[in-house]
């Protein structure tokens, strides 16, 4: 955790904050963003009562490390109404934006009356939250898909091949797939007696699970690690300048450490551009996507795909189940017989 980003911070948004990221697992994204939105409210609760200037332009600068525990204590339901209202009116904020903000002031003061005994009933305990529309997640066709994966062809082809291959047929968060060690990939005999390989992956708040691969998944892994007679760890053949292994990662950099997130986007940005997917919208974040969409499309259940991808709550794998019903209604629009009329 960067301790300087929450230097200013109230004690109670620390202690919040640290027991967010630490007992509670968050992502570093996630704990900042819980402390951008509390900084936001803080700096409307000190415009609100006279304390900072109410001019626009200085909203952004108002300093919140003299919030004290009192003025945390005076904070009720009708400020926080207000506060959602305002960033709505004069902060232009979508409904996504603001429901997440109103789900950041539910959790803080949950954890003020449930770990620090501050009030009774948390004041947010009824702040109803502007609910914003799923939006249907964008996602590579099969065609796509296929196209990007014969348009690698880098210095590090092998290990490249493989992280695409993983991101599209395990579905896979991004750092679910840079976490992963050569520890986590077993092979066990199956119940045939073939051989299973196994990944163990570590998912949101710290929770494990383990992801079948398949045979094209099996394949880009041996590709790229497998020994050969010149070369006992292939990766190491892959343009590093440093050809000396540091880590016991499965995907490594240049310099034989663990890849970094932006290595890997930029990887995926290359696939993209070379196969004539750029500006299109697609990311590292739409390859899951377009795992989850391709394995309903093809008869997985949704409530195994739950499973699969690591979501928390069946709810959250459900807009799979969206996606496929407006690809039904699109290819009905689309028959070149949609547009005749009764005659008169």
């Amino acid at each position: 955790m960067n301790n300087n980003y929450y230097i200013n911070a109230p004690q109670s948004i620390k202690d919040f904050i640290y027991y967010e990221q630490i007992v509670k697992g968050r992502s570093e994204l996630t704990v900042k963003n819980y402390y951008n939105d509390l900084r936001t409210f803080f700096r409307f609760y000190k415009v609100k009562n006279g304390r900072a200037s109410n001019a626009p332009e200085d909203f952004g600068s108002v300093d919140i490390s003299d919030i004290t525990e009192d003025d945390i204590r005076s904070v009720d339901l009708q400020l926080a109404q207000e506060f959602l209202v305002f960033m709505k009116t004069e902060k232009n904020n979508e409904q996504k934006a603001r429901y997440r903000k109103g789900v950041s002031l539910r959790q803080f003061y949950k954890f003020l009356t449930n770990n620090k005994q501050m009030f009774d009933v948390s004041p947010m305990a009824n702040l109803e939250l502007p609910t914003p529309k799923p939006a249907l997640p964008k996602h590579l066709t099969l065609e796509q898909a296929l196209e990007m994966l014969t348009h690698i062809d880098s210095v590090d082809k092998k290990r490249d091949f493989c992280i695409v291959v993983f991101l599209l047929n395990c579905g896979m968060r991004l750092s679910e797939l840079v976490g992963i060690d050569l520890k986590d990939i077993r092979c066990t005999r199956g119940t045939d007696g073939g051989e299973v390989y196994t990944l163990k992956v570590l998912g949101k708040g710290s929770k494990e699970r383990i992801i079948y691969l398949n045979d094209a998944c099996v394949n880009a892994y041996m590709d790229y690690v497998a020994p050969e007679e010149t070369d006992p760890d292939i990766r190491k053949a892959s343009g590093r300048r440093d050809s000396t292994v540091k880590t016991d990662a499965l995907f490594l950099s240049k310099r034989g450490t663990r890849i970094s997130n932006r290595r890997v986007q930029q990887i995926v940005d290359d696939c993209f551009r070379s196969s004539g997917l750029d500006n299109m919208g697609f990311s590292v974040h739409k390859l899951r996507h377009t795992a989850a969409t391709l394995m309903y499309q093809n008869g997985v259940d949704v409530r195994v795909l739950k499973d699969v991808l690591g979501h928390e709550n069946l709810n959250t794998t459900q807009i799979y189940t969206h996606v496929s019903n407006s690809q039904l209604e699109n290819a009905m629009k689309q028959n070149p017989l949609s547009s005749v009329k009764p005659q008169k």
